[in-house]
Parts: structure tokens; sequence; C-alpha cells
């Protein structure tokens, strides 16, 4: 084993370990830095790949700006984590069904792939030139080979924007929200109204006089 296959070998064993951790922490804190863990090594995995350029995007986007804002709003959150759990062995039957289904179905898509995949130059250890720019050439995929996968993940992404919109912007009974047709079919008389007060004692007589003077 070389050096390269050493390497790729430990980030996987601690990406797996940190996925594997994410959900069986008890402490959401915990599970958002066992994340982190994850993409780090994840980064890492693509830098062996010679994918510069998808493993400084991931630690700048994702563990650089993402995931510690979840962390954030993570420790300002109070989280009742016996409350999210009260469930879990109700629904563990379930989950471990429709997780075997889908590990089933990737290990079918990659076993039938294995076989007619071809080896890349960044895998062999292939040197490229000088002028080779690695961000162009993910690019050139991804608009030629593998539009229109990218343009459903883009209409997915769009649909589960609009539904967490949807759903943070529910009408709820403790919101104060202002209608401005309300406010601009107003009318002066029915905002301002003069009462009549009496007055409920009369005037003493000193202060009576100084009023007529």
């Amino acid at each position: 084993m070389d050096f390269v296959s050493g390497f790729f070998y430990f980030f996987s064993a601690v990406l797996l370990f940190a996925g594997f951790r994410v959900i069986t922490a008890r402490n959401p804190v915990h599970a958002v830095l066992y994340l982190m863990l994850a993409f780090s090594q994840a980064a890492a995995l693509w830098l062996l790949l010679k994918a510069e350029f998808l493993g400084i995007a991931l630690v700048l986007v994702y563990l650089g700006a993402v995931m510690v804002l979840f962390l954030f709003v993570v420790m300002m959150l109070d989280i009742n984590v016996d409350a999210l759990r009260a469930g879990f062995w109700k629904h563990l039957p379930l989950a471990l069904v429709l997780g075997a289904l889908v590990s089933v179905e990737l290990i079918a898509v990659l076993w039938a792939g294995f076989p007619t995949a071809t080896a890349s130059p960044s895998v062999t250890g292939a040197m490229h030139a000088a002028d080779h720019r690695n961000t162009y050439e993910l690019g050139r995929l991804l608009y030629s080979e593998y539009l229109y996968p990218i343009q459903a993940a883009a209409v997915i992404l769009l649909v589960a924007m609009i539904a967490a919109i949807a759903l943070t912007l529910r009408r709820r009974k403790d919101t104060k929200t202002v209608d401005p047709g309300v406010q601009v079919r107003v009318k002066a008389a029915d905002r301002l109204q003069v009462l009549n007060v009496p007055a409920t004692r009369t005037a003493a007589p000193e202060a009576a006089k100084e009023e007529q003077a």
C-alpha cells in the first residue's frame, strides 16, 4: 500500500466514524461538530483526487460558513432533546427498512457502474499541463454531460427553499402583522374620535377666578 492509499483509508475511516456519530450523538452541538469533522475529511479526499476546487469550496463554504452558522444556531436554541427522542424507538423499524432500501440502491448503482468505469488522469496520477484549469474542467462537465441532473438539482433546491419559507412564515397567533391595504383604506373618522367627557368635580373658586382673569 502506497502513501496515497494509506491517507485515503485513514480519511475514509475518520469520515465514516464522524458520519456515524452525527446520527448517534445525544448532544446536538456534538452532532454539528462531528458533521464539521466529516466535511473536513471529505475535503481531504477531494484533495487526494486532485479536485482542489471542490476541496477548497467544501472547506470555505460548508465549514467556514454553513456549519459555523448551524453551530451558532444550535447553541443559541433551547432544544429539548428528550422531546425529540420521544418517538425514536417507535419509528426505528421504519427507519431501518428505508435505510436498508437506500443502501441496496446505492450498492446496485455503484456495482453496475464500477465494471464500466475508466480511471481518470487525476486518479491514476498522470501529470497535467501547466495551463490545466480544474475549475474549467468541472464546469465543462457539469454544463455539458451533466446538464439535466444539474437542472433537476436546481429545481429540487428551489422547491425546498420555497417550502422552507412557507413553513417559516406560517400564520401564528403570537405574531403581529400589518396589512397595507387596510392602512390605505382607513379614514380619519375611523382613527380619531372626539368624546365629550364631563368634569368629575367643580373647579375651586381661586382657579375659576384665575381662568376668568
